[in-house]
């Protein structure tokens, strides 16, 4: 069993910046990716950023430039600096692992974290 625990969500006020952590734990055999996601109120889940275990990095338009992904592939650790923050970012950011075995690929979830912009 996979477990992603999220921290560094919070209140921050527009143009301010914060930064995410999701560590992985558990039964992990090899990984594809990291990522985050969020879903703001009453919308569907979007893709902010993603990493692979290579270090090539993938991002959202809305973010480019604002936003830094990174992993610590030592401690399964993958972080999210977020800067110039805008309100419509408020959201629930969920770390995503994309892992596999030698007969099948997993996606797990992070339980997500709160983030919100205040104007």
């Amino acid at each position: 069993q996979v477990r992603l625990v999220e921290s560094g969500g919070g209140l921050v006020e527009a143009g301010g910046s914060l930064r995410l952590s999701c560590a992985a734990s558990g039964s992990i055999f090899s990984i594809n990716a990291m990522g985050w996601y969020r879903q703001p109120p009453g919308k569907q889940r979007e893709l902010v950023a993603t990493i692979t275990s290579g270090g090539t990095t993938d991002y959202a338009d809305s973010v480019k430039g604002r936003f830094t992904i990174s992993r610590d592939n030592t401690k399964n650790t993958v972080y999210l600096q977020m800067n110039s923050l805008k309100p419509e970012e408020t959201a629930v950011y969920y770390c995503n692992l994309d892992h596999k075995t030698r007969i099948a690929r997993y996606s797990s979830w992070g339980q997500g974290t709160q983030v919100t912009v205040s104007s």
